[in-house]
């Protein structure tokens, strides 16, 4: 007795998924926390020792300690934990300091693509990529380097996915015509 599946021709198999990019907001982000590090460095090694009680000097390493962990620490630590990742079959966002959220997003799906920038965004060529893929809120890629670059990627990536897609389906209908299967059933 014959296998009828070993009759059917191999369906042929979708290309690995590849890394297109990897992205962070603009590193500008950090500019002002990093004057403020330099700033409370500058200052606390000014009048570190010159103070009239040594608790008075422990204090002012405390408080710069402090200054410099929620004023410099914590944003950077933001900033290294929000990424992009744009494969050739989704997007991936992940961010979260203390609660780690990741969200993915099939370029197969469909989705509208827009760029908002600020006018200090477009001297940097930076941006805000909103997608909208039909949830109540759009997934934003929060000031992106090369906002239009990453925009027509996107949309190049959706619609070569659909096309994939469509290709299959034909695929697939021809064989099962080919073999008197039908969809669905």
């Amino acid at each position: 007795m014959t296998n009828p599946a070993s009759s059917l021709p191999a369906v042929p198999t979708a290309p690995p998924e590849v890394v297109i990019a990897r992205l962070r907001s603009h590193a500008r982000v950090l500019f002002w926390p990093t004057l403020v590090l330099i700033g409370v460095c500058g200052a606390t090694g000014y009048y570190y020792g010159s103070l009239a009680e040594q608790w008075q000097n422990d204090l002012l390493l405390v408080g710069a300690g402090l200054v410099v962990v929620l004023l410099w620490l914590l944003p950077l630590v933001a900033w290294l934990t929000r990424r992009y990742t744009v494969t050739s079959r989704r997007i991936i966002f992940v961010h979260g300091i203390f609660v780690h959220v990741r969200q993915e997003l099939l370029h197969s799906r469909g989705y509208d693509v827009s760029v908002r920038r600020t006018w200090l965004q477009s001297l940097f060529r930076s941006g805000t990529v909103r997608i909208n893929s039909g949830l109540e809120h759009p997934l934003s890629l929060r000031d992106v380097p090369d906002a239009d670059l990453v925009q027509q990627v996107l949309q190049d990536l959706m619609e070569q996915s659909q096309t994939v897609m469509a290709t299959r389906r034909q695929e697939q209908s021809a064989l099962g015509d080919e073999f008197g299967i039908r969809p669905g059933l």
